[in-house]
């Protein structure tokens, strides 16, 4: 058996046998079979598997383009698999069918449509000042108030957590015959009247979030142009301060990922540290001193506090009273 083992559902029902090839991981032994297992179960263990295929994604050393082809390509791999689970299986009762097509599949179809505005944004960016990007980036921006404030009233029935009407957003058997027709994607048996838009809602939030983002890194590359501040000492220095002031909770409590660190870092200083994981990883195999860098701060801030020579100087000298 090849060394990279492939993830295998096998789905039972009505004496179906559906084998159905996610991903390809690295696992201990044999190919994972399960037979057959609960909706909820099922879906959960799909999503980590497509959490886990990204986590790994986004590690490698591609282009930003290439890394989101494959974000998009993985995306639609598991949705196509969690249609293939429906097609063989039922539900039990409404409260299940409003459940999948309420929370289960937009959480994976906003996945597939963020990674694809993800993708096109980068594609179509302008390459000239930073002028012409932030005004491609209010653009984008502009059509992303639209599109909420164009769906205000449902946007507003899924921001309040409201349950009254999903009974007939999201079951099959209420498809809205004044739907906008961009708004119904698919086929009858695995799309609901407004499940797609709840998809698009949460992967256009992420979105604009991103664009906002954005927008801060280039303002604040556009300050770095006109009051340059450079980073002077090696790269694996600088991996070793970003980590301590993740794990220390120094920046947003903690509450950043550390490839959003990375990626402010990489503005503010314009260095490029693509291969910040494989340094990390460095660090961590030392043997000895793994903080190189943070112990030289300590030791150089220590040297300053006990000079004597801030204190020779007149302009330093304290203040005293005779």
């Amino acid at each position: 058996m090849n060394s990279k083992n492939t993830l295998f559902y096998v789905c039972k029902y009505y004496k179906k046998r559906i084998h159905i090839n996610l991903f390809k991981f690295q696992f201990c032994s044999g190919i994972v079979s399960i037979l057959p297992l609960p909706m909820k179960t099922f879906i959960a263990r799909l999503h980590n598997a497509l959490e886990y295929q990204l986590y790994n994604l986004f590690l490698t050393d591609i282009s930003e383009c290439e890394r989101l082809k494959s974000a998009i390509k993985y995306s639609k791999k598991a949705l196509r698999i969690l249609k293939r689970y429906i097609s063989c299986c039922f539900f039990e009762n409404m409260e299940d069918e409003i459940w999948f097509f309420k929370h289960a599949k937009p959480s994976f179809y906003s996945k597939f449509i963020y990674y694809v505005n993800l993708y096109n944004f980068h594609i179509k960016k302008p390459t000239g000042s930073e002028e012409a990007i932030m005004e491609y980036i209010a653009v984008q921006l502009a059509d992303l108030k639209r599109f909420f404030d164009r769906n205000q009233v449902f946007y507003q029935y899924y921001r309040s957590d409201s349950t009254h009407l999903d009974s007939i957003y999201f079951t099959r058997n209420c498809t809205d015959v004044y739907l906008e027709p961009e708004d119904f994607h698919g086929d009858d048996l695995f799309s609901t009247s407004h499940d797609y838009k709840l998809s698009k809602i949460i992967a256009n939030k992420k979105f604009q979030e991103y664009l906002i983002d954005q927008t801060k890194k280039v303002s604040c590359e556009t300050g770095a142009n006109e009051n340059p501040v450079v980073w002077t000492c090696n790269q694996t220095d600088l991996v070793e301060l970003i980590y301590a002031l993740k794990e220390t909770g120094a920046i947003n409590n903690g509450n950043i990922e550390i490839k959003s660190l990375i990626d402010y870092f990489e503005v503010v200083f314009k260095v490029d540290l693509k291969h910040y994981y494989r340094k990390y990883a460095d660090m961590a195999c030392r043997k000895k001193e793994r903080t190189v860098f943070l112990d030289r701060l300590k030791t150089s801030l220590i040297r300053k506090m006990d000079s004597k020579y801030e204190l020779e100087q007149p302009e330093l000298k304290r203040i005293t009273f005779r």
